[in-house]
């Protein structure tokens, strides 16, 4: 191929690859000012998500977080798959802070040597809520520390969601039922 026919070809490319990109591209999702990830610690009940492919069914489903020795943050995610009895279901992934002035920037490592974003987006420590999304606008996790939480904090949470781009046609409520006494104690019974 000729020069001329190069820079042509290149320069038909150059505004297709340009809007491709601004297509795909998302606004930067602002975190939280800052957590105190000894507080930010314990167990965080997932009240609704837009779930990844292995959540999509979770009943039960608990996040618990321990800020481990190496100042890794040592994750628990459990619940039931399909139903209140169904099958346990435990995954241990391990958070790295990536912002240390704000602790509200992670990679969760799932599998190595991949690290998914995990950006505490929300947090009422008062309240006992929080919410952890992505850029991308693909995952979502609602969470409390109790297993239910009055549906005007309900409602507020799913407006704070829809304000930071997320699709709340995707938002799913997880079921969530508990002994009285009992509650999450490290994970879904």
């Amino acid at each position: 191929m000729d020069r001329h026919r190069r820079f042509r070809s290149t320069a038909l490319l150059a505004p297709v690859a340009l809007l491709a990109g601004c297509a795909t591209a998302k606004p930067p999702m602002p975190t939280v000012s800052h957590v105190d990830l000894e507080r930010f610690s314990g167990d965080w009940y997932v009240v609704a998500h837009i779930p990844a492919s292995l959540e999509e069914d979770a009943y039960n489903a608990v996040e618990s977080y321990r800020v481990a020795p190496d100042g890794t943050i040592e994750t628990t995610y459990t619940f039931r798959q399909g139903a209140f009895d169904g099958e346990r279901k435990r995954y241990t992934p391990r958070g790295y802070v990536r912002d240390a002035s704000t602790n509200a920037t992670w990679g969760m490592q799932f599998l190595w040597p991949f690290r998914m974003e995990y950006l505490v987006i929300f947090l009422d420590e008062r309240r006992g809520l929080t919410v952890v999304g992505r850029t991308d606008r693909d995952y979502v996790w609602i969470m409390a520390r109790k297993p239910e939480i009055p549906e005007p904090d309900y409602q507020e949470l799913v407006a704070f969601v829809a304000g930071r781009g997320y699709d709340i046609a995707k938002l799913r409520r997880v079921p969530q039922r508990w002994p009285e006494a009992g509650g999450a104690a490290g994970g879904a019974p």
